[in-house]
């Protein structure tokens, strides 16, 4: 079965065999030494004539596309309460005063002050 290239599957094969030929790899075909002379010892030309004939041992794979059935399920969110909410916005504000004072941002007397204020669920309004 004889594999049709493309012209840019065809422009790899050959540049890649051609640098292989030029850098004294051996020929796949058996050339007279007239043949290389009307060639001019081109390393491409004789790249292409080695194509032609179908002697480099190359295959090209070509990925195609995967057909799939599934579809897209719908990510599930975990249902909180407002009470879970505002525990968890404790802590999170907890572990961020202890944190800071282990890194010395803030002084004992200041951690105080945070661990005293109530975690509000509304938003503050904005004085005027």
């Amino acid at each position: 079965m004889e594999q049709i290239f493309t012209k840019y599957e065809t422009a790899r094969i050959v540049g890649a065999r051609a640098l292989q030929i030029a850098m004294d790899a051996p020929l796949l075909l058996k050339l007279s030494e007239d043949e290389l002379k009307e060639m001019q010892y081109d390393s491409l030309r004789i790249a292409e004539k080695e194509l032609q004939e179908g002697v480099l041992p190359i295959a090209i794979n070509r990925p195609l596309p995967k057909l799939r059935k599934s579809k897209l399920t719908a990510v599930k969110e975990e249902a909180a309460s407002d009470e879970e909410i505002v525990a968890k916005a404790q802590e999170v504000e907890k572990e961020l005063v202890e944190g800071a004072a282990e890194l010395g941002l803030i002084e004992g007397d200041e951690i105080e002050d945070f661990q005293d204020e109530p975690v509000s669920s509304e938003p503050a309004a904005e004085e005027q």
